[in-house]
Order: C-alpha cells, then sequence, then structure tokens
C-alpha cells in the first residue's frame, strides 16, 4: 500500500515540477512511511512522478519506485497489490523477462511490456491505482482496480494535469483550484458522501473503478475505458446449483481469495465485528496459518449497539488473539477534530469514528488487516435488497399523480410529527416521490430528500445512481440494487471509509469478498440462494455454520453503528455548535442558515433525530475549516 501523485504539464517545464513534485508526494506520507522517490523525465520534462511507499512485499529498495521497465519504455507509480502476481510473474518469465526483485510491481511492469497496458489490466487479481508514463509515446495512462478499493483523483486546469492518492496532494501544487462544486455538495447532503465521478472540487474527479484512461501533452485526457463491468455480471442469467453445491463453490472461492491476501512479508490480522462477514473472514484465514490469527474489535457502552461482545465470542470459538477498545469519551474528542485531515475530501458516514480506531488499534499489532468488506454487496447482505424490490413492484401499480400526491401528504404530515415517526413517514414520502427505480432507490437512500433546500445554488440535476441499465431494472430489481451498490455505495462509502482510516495508520486493508472470481459466482447466484427464510446473506450464513455454533452465527447484529445522536446532544456538542455558528454559516454561503439551525436545534431538544443529516453539515464544515487553513500550496476561489 503506498501513495502516488504526479504532473503532465502541457509545456515541459523541470524546475515547476521540481518546486512541486515533492511537496505532493510528502502530502501522501502516511499512506507510505517507509519510502519515498520522485522522478522527472529529463529527455521530455513534462512529466513528474511521485511514490510514497508502505513496504508489505519485497521490503528491500528494489521494490522502491517510481520504477523502470526492463525496455526503459515506461515508469510506473501503483499503490495497492496484485495478488497474483507470482503466477503472472511464472507465466512472463516463460516469456523471456527477468526480475530484479520480488516486487508485484515489477510484475506490473513485465505485463505492460509483454501485453500492453489494456490488455494486461484484466489479468490482474487485486486492488490497484497505477499510473505510467510511456516514454516512447510520451503519453500517461491511469488505471484503478475493479472496485475502488484505491483511490486516484485527477483533474486538468491551467496547462497542467494533476493526479494522486488523495486530493491534499494536488493541493500542494502552485496552480491548484480549489472551486467547491455545489452540485457534489449537494450529493454529500443527500448521500452523505461524494458518488463519483464527482470530487467536492469542480475541476478534479475520480477516476471510476475498473477503468483506465490516456492522456498525452495536449492534455486532452480519453473518457475512461471499462476493463471490467460489474452490470454484464448482474445481467447474467443466474446459474442453477444445488444448495450444497453452491456452499462448496463459495467455501473454495473465498478460502482461495483469503489465501492470497494472507500472502506478506509483515504481520497480519483481521478486523472481527462477529457478524457474518468477518467471522467467515477469520474462520478461513484459520485453516491457512498454524498460529492464532490476530483479530480486532471496537466497542460501545450503549444497549443496543455494542458488538464486542458477540466478537469476543467469535474469538473465542475461534481461538484468535484478540484485541478490543471501548470508545471513551476522550477517544471520541481526539479523534472527530482529525476526521476532516483523515478523510481528505467531505465524508460523512458516521461509522468513520470505530473504523479510525480500530484500524489505530490494529496497527500496532500488524501492517495488514482483512476485513470482510464487500460481503454484504457481493452476498446481498442488505435488508434493502429484497425489501426494496418489493416495494417497488407494488409502487409501480400506483399512477404516478397518485403517488405525487401521497408523497405531498405524507411531507406535510411529517413536519408535525416527533422524531422517529416524522423520520419514518419522510422515507415513506420520499420513495413515493419515485418514478423509476433508480430515482426509487435513490430517495430510499436520501438524508436530505431535497438537498436544494439546503445548499445554495445548487444545481437541479442529480446523478447518483441514475446509470443507463433499464433492462437489469425491469427484469430483476434485487440484482440491480446489488450491481448500483457495488458501483457507488462500496467504492464511495465503504472503500473510502476503509482506505482513508486505515491509510491515516499506515495499515493496509485488504477485503477477500472483492476477488473478481468470486463476484462472478456471487452475481450468478439466484434470488433464493440470497435471501431465504426472510433472512438476506443466507448462502454465507450456510457456509459460516460449518465453523461456528448456530447460536453464534444467529445473534442479532446492529451494524457498525455508533450512538452519535446522544454524543451530538452530550461531548460533541460544544465542537458542533462552533461549527454551526450562524455568522459563520452566513460568511461562508453554503447552506440556509435558518434551516441549519433549526434542524440542530429540534435535534438538541430531543424532538427530532437529524444526527445523520447533522453529520453531513458538520463533516462539510469541519472539512472546509482543515482543507484550507493556511499552506503555501492550496488556495480556494
Amino acid at each position: 500500500m503506498c501513495g502516488i501523485t504526479g504532473i503532465l504539464q502541457r509545456v515541459p517545464d523541470a524546475q515547476a515540477h521540481e518546486r512541486n513534485i515533492d511537496r505532493m508526494r510528502d502530502a501522501l506520507s502516511h499512506r507510505g512511511p517507509d519510502d519515498r522517490g520522485s522522478w522527472i523525465d529529463s529527455d521530455a520534462p513534462h512529466v513528474a512522478l511521485g511514490h510514497r511507499r508502505l513496504s508489505i512485499v519485497d521490503l528491500s529498495p528494489r521494490g522502491a519506485q517510481p520504477m523502470h521497465s526492463s525496455d526503459g519504455r515506461y515508469v510506473l507509480v501503483f499503490n495497492g497489490e496484485i495478488y497474483n502476481f507470482r503466477r503472472l510473474r511464472e507465466n512472463l518469465r516463460a516469456r523471456g523477462h527477468d526480475f530484479n526483485g520480488s516486487s508485484d510491481t515489477e510484475v506490473v511492469l513485465a505485463a505492460f511490456v509483454e501485453w500492453g497496458i489494456a490488455a494486461a489490466l484484466p489479468a490482474f487479481e487485486g486492488m490497484f491505482a497505477i499510473a505510467v508514463w510511456d516514454r516512447r509515446d510520451r503519453m500517461l495512462y491511469l488505471a484503478r482496480d475493479r472496485f475502488g478499493e484505491k483511490p486516484l483523483y485527477y483533474g486538468v486546469n491551467d496547462g497542467v494535469l494533476l493526479f494522486g492518492s488523495e486530493l491534499k496532494a494536488l493541493a500542494r501544487h502552485e496552480r491548484f483550484v480549489g472551486e467547491i462544486d455545489r452540485g457534489a455538495l449537494a450529493e454529500l447532503m443527500r448521500l452523505s458522501y461524494i458518488p463519483g465521478p464527482s470530487s467536492i472540487f469542480r475541476h478534479y474527479r475520480k477516476l471510476p473503478p475498473g477503468t483506465w484512461l490516456r492522456i498525452g501533452t495536449d492534455l486532452e485526457p480519453t473518457e475512461p475505458t471499462a476493463y471490467f463491468d460489474v452490470d454484464k455480471l448482474a445481467d447474467a442469467q443466474p446459474e442453477r446449483r444445488s444448495d450444497n453445491a453452491a456452499v462448496d463453490e463459495l467455501e473454495r472461492l473465498l478460502s482461495h481469495s483469503i489465501a492470497e491476501r494472507m500472502v506478506a512479508d509483515v504481520p497480519v490480522g483481521a478486523f472481527l465485528s462477529g457478524g457474518i462477514d468477518s467471522s467467515l473472514i477469520v474462520s478461513l484465514m484459520r485453516t491457512h496459518t498454524d498460529r492464532p490469527v490476530r483479530t480486532f474489535t471496537i466497542g460501545f457502552d450503549e444497549p443496543g449497539l455494542n458488538e464486542a461482545e458477540q466478537a469476543r465470542e467469535t474469538a473465542t470459538v475461534l481461538g484468535t488473539d484478540h484485541h478490543e477498545l471501548y470508545v471513551s469519551e476522550a477517544d471520541l474528542l481526539a479523534t472527530v477534530p482529525r476526521l476532516p485531515a483523515i478523510y481528505d475530501e467531505p465524508f460523512a458516514d458516521p461509522s468513520q469514528i470505530p473504523t479510525t480506531l480500530v484500524s489505530r488499534m490494529a496497527r500496532d499489532q500488524v501492517t495488514v488487516a482483512l476485513s470482510g468488506d464487500g460481503g454484504d454487496e457481493m452476498m446481498a447482505g442488505y435488508d434493502r435488497y429484497e425489501g426494496i424490490a418489493r416495494r417497488w413492484r407494488r409502487h409501480q401499480r400506483t399512477p404516478p399523480v397518485l403517488r405525487a400526491g401521497q408523497a405531498a401528504w405524507l411531507t406535510a404530515q411529517a413536519r408535525a410529527r416527533p422524531a422517529k415517526s416524522a423520520k419514518y413517514l419522510q422515507q415513506r414520502a420520499m420513495k413515493r416521490a419515485g418514478n423509476d427505480l433508480r430515482c426509487f432507490y435513490r430517495n430510499s437512500m436520501s438524508y436530505w430528500h431535497d438537498p436544494r433546500a439546503l445548499v445554495a445554488d445548487a444545481p437541479s440535476v442529480f446523478t447518483a445512481f441514475l446509470r443507463d441499465t433499464p433492462a437489469i431494472a425491469a427484469q430483476d430489481p434485487q440484482r440491480w440494487l446489488q450491481a448500483t451498490d457495488a458501483l457507488c455505495y462500496l467504492p464511495d462509502d465503504i472503500m473510502v471509509k476503509v482506505d482513508r482510516a486505515a491509510m491515516a495508520s499506515s495499515l493496509e486493508t485488504r477485503a477477500p469478498f472483492l476477488d473478481s472470481k468470486l463476484a462472478a459466482f456471487a452475481f450468478s447466484l439466484p434470488p433464493e440462494q440470497q435471501f431465504r427464510d426472510g433472512k438476506p446473506k443466507w448462502l454465507s450464513r450456510q457456509l459460516l455454520y460449518r465453523y461456528l455454533p448456530r447460536e453464534t452465527v444467529e445473534r442479532p447484529k446492529h451494524g457498525f453503528n455508533v450512538p452519535l445522536a446522544n454524543w451530538l446532544r452530550g461531548p460533541l456538542r460544544e465542537w458542533a455548535e462552533a461549527l454551526l455558528e450562524p455568522q459563520r454559516l452566513r460568511r461562508e454561503g453554503y447552506f440556509d442558515v435558518a434551516l441549519v439551525r433549526w434542524t440542530w436545534h429540534t435535534h438538541l431538544a430531543g424532538s427530532h433525530d437529524w444526527h445523520w443529516r447533522l453529520w453531513c453539515i458538520l463533516m462539510f464544515q469541519a472539512w472546509l475549516e482543515d482543507f484550507f487553513k493556511p499552506e503555501p500550496s492550496a488556495s480556494a476561489h
């Protein structure tokens, strides 16, 4: 795991690169504390590349980057891991390639030389963000892994293309332009994260998962080209297998994925929440090692939210070397102010708090942690898949005019109701307003149904979830919902949350459920092997029964939730009040001040529970303060 960054200029300027590239690179020091490197093309100084290294495989200097291909044509910076690099290396060796070290980076370069960049990417099983400069053709290529586990931002402005693992690297360049995209801000208020390809800045974007693009010295990027397509998986006909055969195949694929992700020259452990996904990961890790697996969990002294006891019970059955941390008020007050710097662009999923804390705890013991992330999206773990699909079919039978009238009535009723019933009525109103499955799902996932009422000068068009996949949506709404989450919620919420929290502590996380073969298998399952007896993730449960007692598997799971509503009324109140101060809000000019203050006061009074809505505003406010604090390289416009 590493941090990458770079510059491509229309006009060659080695001196400008020298002023900027090291500063950009070192803004990512938390992603790679073990080594650093920079390179400027001396033959044609259009390009500069920077790299920070977290050594995981091949700890020697032979794995250092930027790395040159053996023929001198390509120069590469690479963040991530290629799990099948040993098999690829043997294949390439048989084709005449020699290797100086044992790193996967060298294998990536040899694959580019042998097959070309576009043809090589589908052969990589792993998580990665790649930038490679073709010295012969003077072309820069950017590429990202299938499910967006590793981040990659890029953008062109004022004759310069900047790219990097995090926006803070781009902001160190003297020509960075920090203009807030109010459409992205509105989507943040709606969803609690910014859906790609947008970023919080108008001139910079996220490269979509499973794509690559090419940029020449004319600084005209090609449109991202997909080498992996989740919709094609979802659009395929389900395969019929017996239940036992399906469980056996899941076990084989997941076990193989875990074995590949346990390969490292540093200590490896796992996050353990006590839920199905993390318990499966640890159960199968145990079959690949003679030592107790080191496991880590977070607990809360809050009824209904504490999963530490279930994790401890699972750890006892599996014989792990278990570590747990109960979050104290001091932990909370020390962590929350750090979140804006950790998350780099505003991000408001409250489970970022325990994720940050468990990552910090794990880093004291290990350098790599396996997680159950992706299990819900691959194995249909969210109740909403079955529930929304069922409601959508019922919704379609209601005439549009009647739906609009029902939505308006429910919205009016919500204004006069107590917190819980108001929230329920507003959610119903959102769902009734949707005219197709895409809008229906977006409304179901919205915290602010119409963020234009909150965000000043927000555009009227919102693009989240509006994908051109009507065939899948009509044929099988549940599969469309899973595919949409794999393309939107997974990379832009789940993977952002885990990557930034872990990298802040220089911890590498790996997600075995996001293996491409396992994903193809998961999307081939018929609905009855995903949901059965009113329970999601049916197939995963059957596999876990082979390793844990049924009563342990069936204990209610609460999710990675935090008691945020109470925290905002208690230990975080003073911090929040400063960020929501009326004069400050008016001066900054991003929000309707009266609406923000009403939301805050009614939450404090206990008449409503607006913690999700408030957290979206607070995380933006805190980020705004942190990102634009005085630095010689960053400027807001």
